[in-house]
Parts: C-alpha cells; structure tokens; sequence
C-alpha cells in the first residue's frame, strides 16, 4: 500500500518542521514548501494526498493557491486544511468558500492538527458504501461515487470533496430537510469543529456551481436545507 503524502505549505519555517517531523512519526510522507507559488507547483507535480496550506504566504498567497488546485482538473479533489492566524469568523467563511476542507487557527497544538489531518483522511476515504446505489440520478443531477463525478445534465461539476459529500447526501434523500447540524455531521464529519454558518457557505458555492439547477437546492426556513423532489418541481 502506497504511504499517505502530505504537503504542508507554511513560510514559518520552524512549525513547518515541527509538523513535519510529527507527521513522519505517524508513518506519512512529507513534503514542504515555504511560499504559495512553489506549494501550487509541487501539488501540481506531486499530487499529494492532502494539503496542509496557510493563509498568509510569500509570492501568492494561501486563498490564491486554493482557488487555482480546486480549478485544476488534476488537483481540485485534494483535501485542503487550511491554517491561518486569523480568527475572525469571516476569514474562515471564505476559506471554506474557496474550497478548504476544514480549518484551524494559530496558535494551534500539533496534537490538534495532526488529529484534524487524520481525521480529513477519514473522511475522503473510509465512508464506502456497497456497490449498489453508487450511482444517484435526481432531476438531471448524478453522483457517481465509484468514480467521484457528479454531472448536471452531462455536464461535470467541479465540486470539492464536501461539496461531493453534500450534494449526495441531500440527493440520497431527495425531498427531506435536513438540520444545518445534520448535514455537518453527514458532509463533513462528526469530529470536525466548524461554525454553523459553514454549511451555508458551502450549499451558496454548491448553488452557483449548479448553475440553472441551483434551484433544486431549497432553503427550509428555520430548518436547513433539502433537494427538491420530482413531483415538487413539476408542480412549481
């Protein structure tokens, strides 16, 4: 079994190492750049099995570098983790918005981040389901889990990981409203700490990416949020 490759994008040199060091110790593979422009290159040429990226990077900063792996046909799959100083909540709201995966803010315990790293992995690869129901169809809408693929009527949509976790779950359930806590749960992952209004970014980013079925996607008021059902739309 190939060894689980990390790349941890951090100009603070010393975090970087120590970081590294602990994730070597848990039996990873590591790789290490120090400014935007060299991590966006080694993950093009690398394909790491997840990215740890900070906000505040030298050359081309950490929400430029995300923007630019989940464009990538090749890149936009990876898990991102994403690792900034700020703490404001709206930071991490486009964070998230951009594609990141999850977050964390300095000053932070490798302990944590090494736990939220495997905890990412988890997530990406251990929720497998029998072969039956891989594929989900609903109103022009299809997931294909068995090679990771959702279409809207033919055509791709670049999703994120999450938003792929999302877009299934409410798919699965065509017609129930799911709580914003529910879908966190289901989404992202229970052992993930996230606020509340993160699976509102992602069902906006999920929304445009949709384009003219960004529709089938409705608000519950006061609930969350649910896909519309056949019938539904017919009769709208």
């Amino acid at each position: 079994m190939a060894t689980t490759r990390i790349l941890i994008v951090e100009d603070e040199r010393h975090l970087a190492e120590t970081l590294a060091m602990n994730l070597r110790r848990e039996g990873y593979e590591v790789l290490t750049a120090w400014d935007g422009q060299d991590g966006l290159r080694q993950a093009q040429l690398r394909l790491p099995d997840l990215i740890v990226l900070d906000l505040m990077l030298p050359v081309k900063p950490g929400l430029e570098v995300c923007r630019e792996l989940r464009s990538g046909p090749r890149t936009r799959e990876i898990p991102i983790l994403m690792v900034t100083a700020k703490s404001e909540e709206s930071d991490q709201l486009i964070g998230l918005a951009v594609g990141a995966d999850d977050y964390i803010t300095k000053p932070y315990s490798i302990k944590v981040l090494v736990g939220k790293i495997k905890a990412v992995l988890r997530r990406r690869s251990g929720r497998r389901e029998p072969a039956t129901g891989e594929v989900i169809e609903v109103q022009g809408v299809t997931v294909d889990k068995h090679r990771h693929r959702a279409l809207f009527e033919g055509v791709e949509l670049p999703l994120t990981p999450t938003e792929f976790r999302l877009l299934e779950v409410l798919l699965r359930q065509a017609g129930r409203a799911f709580t914003r806590h529910e879908l966190m749960d289901a989404a992202i992952g229970e052992d993930a700490m996230v606020l509340e209004r993160t699976i509102d970014v992602h069902i906006k980013s999920l929304r445009k990416k949709l384009g003219a079925g960004s529709e089938l996607i409705e608000t519950v008021r006061g609930v969350g949020y649910r896909f519309r059902e056949p019938d539904l739309v017919q009769q709208s």
